[in-house]
């Protein structure tokens, strides 16, 4: 077993494993850098109040006739792609928005990576926004309404008030379900597999049907764990320091 470290069929498992983790590492990061702040818009519209309709609303008309008048049109839309998007299996995602374009003739995806990579880090990007707008918009609304009227009694905007008093504490109160969501991501970066990105899992399985042996079954795995492990331990370390810096909000 240990001739296998000095073997050259290590280093081609250790080459293709690391080849994955930085395409893993890429998703990750831009899956966080886009969808953060795409939930937060996402989340925002779905709080929107705006009714254009709301003008027609009378006690004189049915109950559900003001409801009408009063639809929110871009908090509907919102909340209706919310649900869209949390209703269904991410693998489902990745596989709709890879293969249904090409197969209904509106386009195909190019062949190569770099296109299974722009395909999978759009499906991330939207999937895990829909999951933060719901953190930020649960942040938001724990907010005491009256810190909001305190800063209406001061002067400021609603504007000034959504910057300095009401997100500064969604931050402090969202950090421990967006760590949550940020580690499942770490995990569910292995389901970009299913498009046939080259990701570390990807990488890993591919020695399962070689004739490396015992050693090609064992060890490819075994190294895929340890990355994982590793990985998702810095990230949590991470988000640990970032909840202590935080705690001033207390």
């Amino acid at each position: 077993m240990l001739e296998f470290f000095a073997s050259d069929e290590f280093r081609t498992v250790v080459s293709a494993i690391n080849t994955g983790c930085i395409r893993t590492l890429q998703l990750f990061f831009i899956t966080l850098i886009g969808s953060l702040p795409l939930g937060l818009l996402i989340c925002l519209g779905s709080m929107n109040r705006w009714a254009p309709l709301r003008f027609l609303q009378n006690k004189g008309n049915p109950r559900w006739l003001n409801a009408v008048w009063g639809l929110r049109p871009i908090s509907a839309i919102c909340r209706l792609v919310v649900w869209i998007v949390r209703g269904t299996p991410l693998v489902l995602q990745l596989i709709a928005l890879f293969y249904v374009p090409g197969m209904v003739g509106w386009f195909n995806w190019p062949g190569g990576t770099s296109s299974r990579m722009v395909a999978a880090c759009v499906t991330f990007i939207i999937n895990y926004a829909c999951y933060f707008s719901e953190i930020y918009r649960g942040g938001i609304q724990g907010v005491p309404v009256g810190q909001q009227e305190a800063g209406q009694v001061l002067g400021m905007t609603k504007g000034q008030i959504f910057r300095h008093v009401t997100l500064l504490q969604m931050v402090k109160r969202i950090v421990p379900p967006v760590s949550n969501e940020v580690i499942t991501l770490v995990k569910d970066t292995s389901l970009a597999r299913v498009i046939s990105l080259q990701e570390i899992i990807f990488m890993g399985e591919s020695f399962l049907k070689s004739n490396m042996g015992y050693s090609g079954l064992v060890w490819p795995l075994f190294f895929t764990a340890v990355y994982y492990l590793v990985f998702s331990g810095l990230v949590t370390l991470f988000l640990n320091w970032v909840e202590k810096k935080l705690a001033f909000f207390r």
